[in-house]
């Protein structure tokens, strides 16, 4: 589904602080798999993820989305791409204080052009999916961590992405929710997205629903299996 070919990410090049974030990355994603991407801080997991999620482009090398080339594809064509492929759960959830939980799960969706009626009935469906639907009106600050995290994957699905790519997920919940995280990730994989996590969290990696372990170190794969 998603293929880098020589994958480079430079940050700042050519100046005093110049960064190598990314040697030569070569990994294909497939669907129905999920894939645990583990490395010491530094080395490079967020970058990658970034640069399959079409947030960052590489500095060199090509990337493939269903066989597409996408790596110099102008902004706009690039943006509908991330939001049509792609659904993002991030660390520390980036849910918009001051809202509600149904607007936060909405938002994604809204350049789409699709009717406000439309939407909130899909992501009303999402919340309840998640066991969170009695919290829809709620502004998303008066939620617990576990509800958050569940509110989080709804609106990442809002646009039926086909791969679901996940920043340490787990890292601000305890062991019975990161289980259940998981559980509900290993369901996605399950109806076909390809499920993408960078986590140091020994749960993620031995979760039943993981079928490969993508090892980062200084910007390059010392381990894929």
């Amino acid at each position: 589904m998603i293929e880098l070919f020589e994958a480079r990410k430079v940050y700042h090049a050519g100046e005093p602080n110049e960064f190598v974030a990314l040697q030569g990355i070569t990994l294909k994603l497939n669907a129905r798999e999920m894939t645990v991407i583990q490395g010491p801080s530094g080395s490079g997991k967020t970058t990658l993820l970034s640069l399959i999620g079409g947030m960052v482009r590489p500095t060199s090398g090509r990337i493939y989305l269903l066989g597409r080339e996408i790596t110099s594809l102008p902004e706009r064509f690039l943006t509908e791409i991330r939001r049509r492929t792609f659904g993002f759960i991030f660390q520390h959830f980036n849910l918009v204080r001051g809202v509600s939980a149904l607007e936060n799960v909405m938002l994604p969706a809204f350049p789409t052009g699709e009717s406000r009626a439309a939407l909130k009935k899909r992501a009303l469906s999402l919340l309840g999916l998640f066991d969170v639907a009695s919290k829809a009106a709620a502004r998303v600050e008066h939620l617990s961590g576990g509800e958050a995290q569940r509110v989080t994957i709804a609106r990442a699905l809002i646009n039926n992405p086909d791969a679901v790519i996940a920043d340490e997920p787990t890292a601000h919940l305890d062991t019975r929710l990161s289980c259940e995280l998981m559980e509900m990730l290993g369901r996605l994989k399950a109806e076909g997205k390809a499920v993408l996590i960078a986590s140091h969290d020994p749960l993620v990696a031995e979760a039943p629903a993981v079928d490969r372990i993508v090892q980062l170190r200084d910007g390059r794969i010392e381990g894929d299996g």
